[in-house]
């Protein structure tokens, strides 16, 4: 893994220490998540690909984020109470972050350096500003569930926008690949 990303400090939703290098050797699929999203039931879809493909290496990383109208607004309790009760989330949380803005996480302003253009198009930064939203300027996090995915060796190889959902075929074709690999 690249030393800036292994290397930040990271705290799990419980408060415990964490870095990437914990994952030293897996595919990830790190997330920014919000409870109160319009998004927020693609919880489901993830822990399902977490299920199905735990086994052959991948680790989905959610990392809830406050940034887009307040639809994180809870404590890192309520957070892991909501996630565990509602949609049965078993992959990896932590406490939650700033996406956005200047006070971005340092994770996410690597992973965004690393992978500065989303796949998926525009269809969803539209739809956003279809109803009276400014979206956040590119190379930004565009809103709540935007996936980075992190290859074996630590490489970021692929961001996605939001509205791409865990069972995407071109999603799923980059965890494949990078799954195999």
């Amino acid at each position: 893994m690249t030393a800036a990303l292994t290397d930040i400090p990271l705290k799990t939703i419980t408060g415990q220490p964490a870095k990437l290098a914990d994952y030293q050797g897996k595919v990830l699929l790190v997330v920014n998540v919000a409870s109160k999203c319009g998004l927020t039931p693609q919880y489901e879809g993830l822990q399902k690909l977490y299920e199905e493909k735990q086994g052959e290496g991948l680790e989905i990383l959610g990392f809830p984020a406050n940034d887009f109208r307040g639809q994180e607004p809870g404590s890192e309790a309520e957070i892991a109470s909501f996630c565990s009760t509602t949609y049965n989330v078993t992959f990896p949380l932590f406490s939650k972050i700033e996406v956005t803005g200047e006070n971005t996480h340092p994770l996410y302003a690597g992973l965004i350096a690393a992978q500065p253009e989303a796949a998926g198009g525009t269809a969803f930064r539209e739809r956003l500003a279809g109803f009276g939203m400014t979206p956040n300027p590119a190379p930004g996090v565009l809103w709540n569930f935007e996936k980075f995915v992190i290859g074996r060796d630590g490489k970021v190889i692929a961001r996605f926008t939001p509205d791409t959902t865990a069972d995407d075929p071109k999603l799923r074709g980059v965890l494949d690949q990078a799954l195999a690999g």
